[in-house]
């Protein structure tokens, strides 16, 4: 009985894993993992903490809801991220660069880091009001930035496993500095406090557009996901949205259900997280006999 259950457990977290990961996931794990090396982060950092935590598939939904509040980061993903047409691909790429930058050798985050910084040169463009963009914008890339430090600290303190206290919170926004100065971000936020602030900087700028209300109907309602996998995801997405605040819910026209985000979402969203956390955890070996 014990070895059926821990047979679907393994096969269930494979296939979490590839879709996250792409088909080059196993090669990638081992190489960020096991190659010898210098990190740019220590082992238990508070960026490991945070981004090897299955809080992050929340996180990461909500990273994408306020990123779509910028106009001009919208219409960048719009006209060139392929999120319609390739979401899965575009997962497995974000997935890839945060674990090599977070977990893997110095060498293979600087390359990776590097390789973005290329890409981002050719992203260019004019948004539906008339406004240039350019992905290397420093102005862009710090919202990009910011709103995903946020959010991917929001769902920790939220859902994580082994939650942050004060120290690991501002340590934690401290080592995503290093990732986002790397990527060109000027003076990237290094407390919980400066990140903050510096999200109220960008309020006036920001706005739902068509095409920000348009990609969260995608993301929210019309996955691209068999219809077993719709209902977990569809808690993970109620957990997100739960995160997000008054101003960033309105533009997108997501209502705020106090009594039954703390009734129902975040208890559900807690299983959920605490599921998945079991799932891709590979059971040990069955003793010999």
């Amino acid at each position: 009985m014990q070895a059926a259950a821990d047979s679907v457990r393994r096969r269930i977290g494979a296939s979490i894993f590839e879709k996250v990961a792409g088909p080059q996931g196993p090669d990638h794990r081992r190489v960020i993992h096991q190659a010898e090396g210098d990190r740019w982060f220590a082992e238990d950092s508070p960026i490991q903490r945070v981004h090897g935590d299955s809080s992050m598939f929340v996180g990461g939904i909500r990273a994408l809801l306020l990123q779509s509040l910028h106009p001009l980061a919208m219409a960048g993903v719009e006209a060139h991220s392929g999120y319609h047409g390739d979401p899965w691909g575009r997962l497995q790429r974000t997935s890839y660069f945060l674990a090599v930058t977070t977990f893997g050798r110095a060498s293979d985050a600087q390359a990776a880091t590097e390789r973005v910084r290329a890409i981002h040169r050719r992203v260019t463009g004019t948004a539906p009001d008339g406004r240039p963009y350019a992905a290397s914008d420093p102005h862009l890339l710090t919202w990009v930035h910011i709103a995903e430090a946020d959010s991917f600290l929001r769902a920790h303190t939220a859902f994580g496993a082994q939650r942050l206290d004060q120290a690991g919170r501002d340590g934690y926004v401290a080592d995503l500095a290093r990732i986002g100065a790397a990527l060109g971000v000027p003076d990237p936020p290094r407390t919980e406090a400066e990140l903050a602030a510096r999200i109220t900087q960008y309020r006036t700028e920001l706005a739902a557009t068509a095409q920000a209300r348009e990609a969260a109907r995608f993301l929210l309602l019309r996955p691209p996901l068999p219809l077993l996998a719709r209902a977990p995801y569809g808690v993970l997405a109620a957990a997100a949205v739960s995160l997000l605040p008054g101003w960033g819910r309105r533009p997108l026209h997501l209502p705020r259900l106090p009594v039954t985000e703390a009734a129902v979402v975040r208890p559900a969203g807690h299983a959920m997280i605490h599921a998945i956390r079991w799932v891709i955890t590979a059971p040990p070996p069955a003793p010999a006999t």
